[in-house]
């Protein structure tokens, strides 16, 4: 066999897991050169370009726009054009194994990789936990289509068992029972799960017959006295049930990791107490509450790990300042107005501000290696700004702050910001940094704690500029104020350098000449 390559998931930053494909930029059967854009993935964090590793011809696309794989997952197939297709095919078909050992594999480039079957929407883990283990032998003996009441249509006889089949244990057991073919049903589950009802549906429409096996020829429901302790079902079901004395075994199961909830419960009951829940049903005069359920993305799962680590590992305390912000003001306004190729904004003179007393406080510009419980103390003042994007949050770097000028700053600011909106940025222009600022100002809001970005020492949460009254020199006057909150992890920084490092910070921000220096 011609040399066949692949195409997988990188791992772009140390905490990247997955990536999702985002827009392929390449069509199958287009040629492609070394460090050529092949597709977009996007991250927890940002959309990376993936650049060819190799020149080749891409065959065969594994992984669809939209499909999410863990790193080291195989998303193509690619080979030179005189590999025939039946080549590409055979090579495809023996892919074998789960996710979790294609990436361990990815370091090769022709190993096994992952089914191909993964390609197709992820069937989620309570669904698979109820399924019955499937026996790749030959198909059972063909059994009567009648029997017992059933009357199974010639269309649907021929039952056979195969990987490729969904369903749940008792829809398994009775298809083999009346011998159903349930390859030729199509299940309305979740991850097209086949039920009981999926083939009494189709049998029915079929012209077969298909029984209630819920209900005795009188129509009355047949009630279970098994023992019900072992059935999976919530705290809620479990206690109406033994209420109302209803058997957990009539219930069906539609709650998750396939237990029974309140609504099945309450199903059971409704169905054997006709008049009592049509008199419940008229008294109730209050709507139910709707309840919208939201799906974290994979930005928004990181962020809540990250911030939970942080919040329940890093011991925080934190200091308060009033910024007089006047002379900053008219320094930025002064800019403004005789460069006029500059626009600063007070973030940016806060920026340099906050560099130049981290040069002067080098102790609070550190990162804790919380794994080999040591201090990272950095040469330059790397400043993340916390920025608001559509999916969450995001903090590129400004590196060497106290190295750039006031313009270069602003000019960095607003490019990092503008592409961090729509997911440009380079894993390291967002992972790292030795000082964190987050500044909700410009909402309105004039003073909040801000959770510390680990593994980083500390950060400045900045509030709205608004005018204060203060007393200079035994005299009330209005001045324009900041309100400036310092979050410290005091493993690395103690209380007397966060406030060693908050009052230089206001000596810079109430003499800006000195940020100029």
């Amino acid at each position: 066999m011609s040399e066949i390559k692949t195409l997988e998931i990188p791992k772009w930053g140390l905490s990247m897991e997955e990536g999702t494909i985002a827009q392929w930029l390449i069509q199958e059967g287009e040629h492609f050169t070394k460090g050529q854009e092949i597709c977009e993935i996007e991250t927890t964090k940002i959309v990376n370009v993936l650049e060819a590793p190799f020149e080749g011809t891409l065959r065969k696309i594994l992984a669809k726009n939209g499909d999410t794989l863990i790193v080291g997952g195989f998303i193509a197939v690619c080979a030179e054009s005189q590999v025939a297709d039946a080549e590409i095919d055979a090579f495809v078909q023996s892919l074998g194994g789960t996710p979790a050992t294609a990436g361990a594999s990815s370091k090769s480039e022709t190993k096994t990789v992952a089914a191909v079957a993964e390609k197709t929407a992820p069937v989620p883990a309570e669904t698979t936990a109820q399924t019955v283990p499937v026996q790749n032998s030959a198909s059972k003996a063909i059994k009567p289509a009648v029997q017992g009441g059933y009357a199974i249509p010639t269309a649907l006889q021929g039952y056979q068992l195969s990987e490729d089949i969904f369903a749940t244990p008792h829809a398994l057991r009775l298809a083999e029972k009346h011998n159903v073919d349930l390859a030729k049903i199509t299940g309305s589950g979740r991850a097209g799960r086949i039920s009981v009802s999926d083939i009494q549906t189709a049998v029915i429409a079929a012209g077969g017959q298909w029984p209630d096996i819920r209900h005795q020829a009188s129509g009355k429901a047949v009630k279970s006295t098994a023992d019900d302790s072992q059935i999976a079902a919530t705290p809620v079901a479990r206690r109406l049930a033994k209420q109302w004395g209803i058997n957990l075994h009539d219930c069906r199961t539609s709650g998750s990791r396939g237990r029974i909830c309140k609504e099945d419960v309450e199903a059971v009951y409704a169905r054997d107490n006709p008049s009592v829940s049509h008199t419940a049903c008229e008294s109730a005069s209050a709507p139910s509450t709707v309840v919208t359920t939201i799906a974290m993305n994979g930005m928004r799962r990181a962020i809540a790990a990250r911030l939970q680590s942080a919040k329940r590992n890093a011991p925080h305390f934190r200091l308060i300042a009033d910024l007089n912000v006047n002379a900053i003001q008219a320094l930025r306004s002064q800019i403004n107005a005789t460069v006029p190729q500059v626009k600063l904004s007070i973030n940016d003179m806060l920026i340099k501000a906050a560099a130049a007393a981290l040069m002067k406080v080098p102790q609070v510009n550190v990162q804790f290696d919380e794994e080999n419980q040591q201090i990272l103390q950095f040469e330059h003042a790397d400043i993340s700004i916390a920025v608001a994007i559509e999916n969450g949050l995001i903090t590129p770097i400004v590196k060497a702050a106290n190295k750039k000028s006031l313009a270069e700053i602003s000019a960095e600011v607003r490019d990092l910001a503008t592409r961090a909106k729509i997911g440009k940025l380079a894993p390291d222009e967002f992972q790292g940094g030795s000082f964190s600022i987050s500044n909700l100002g410009m909402l309105g809001v004039k003073q909040f704690d801000a959770i510390i970005n680990p593994p980083q020492g500390a950060i400045l949460a900045l509030g709205a500029s608004e005018q204060r009254t203060v007393v200079e020199n035994d005299q009330i006057v209005i001045r324009q104020m900041v309100t400036a909150t310092l979050s410290c992890d005091h493993r690395v920084i103690d209380g007397a350098l966060g406030a060693k490092f908050l009052a230089a910070f206001k000596q810079f921000v109430e003499n800006p000449a000195l940020i100029l220096v």
